[in-house]
């Protein structure tokens, strides 16, 4: 009996052409598929990087801001301070005119 050997011989072309197709789609599917996920952390990276920025950077632990100070008498009352200690006769004349040059700026 004689067997012919070309079906054989075309059932394992086609089968090993096929293997290789496959095997050359799954490559690039996983190159894409690793393209993606790179593209996609770096995406996110980039957002993160961006809501940092926009966020107003606090210190961990601030100290609590100082007391207001004291507010400073205002010219009219250090006036009359001033005339209150020139009549009651602490300021001499000269000094209660130098004091009230100096607060008068001139």
């Amino acid at each position: 009996m004689f067997v012919r050997r070309r079906p054989l011989l075309r059932a394992a072309a086609v089968g090993g052409g096929a293997y290789v197709a496959g095997r050359s789609m799954g490559r690039a599917a996983q190159q894409r598929q690793y393209a993606e996920s790179e593209q996609d952390e770096r995406i996110a990276n980039l957002e993160q990087q961006q809501q940092a920025a926009a966020q107003p950077q606090q210190p961990a632990a601030a100290p609590p801001p100082p007391p207001p100070a004291a507010a400073a008498p205002s010219m009219l009352d250090q006036l009359n301070q001033l005339s209150t200690l020139h009549g009651e006769g602490a300021l001499t004349d000269e000094e209660f005119t130098a004091a009230k040059a100096k607060l008068l700026g001139s």
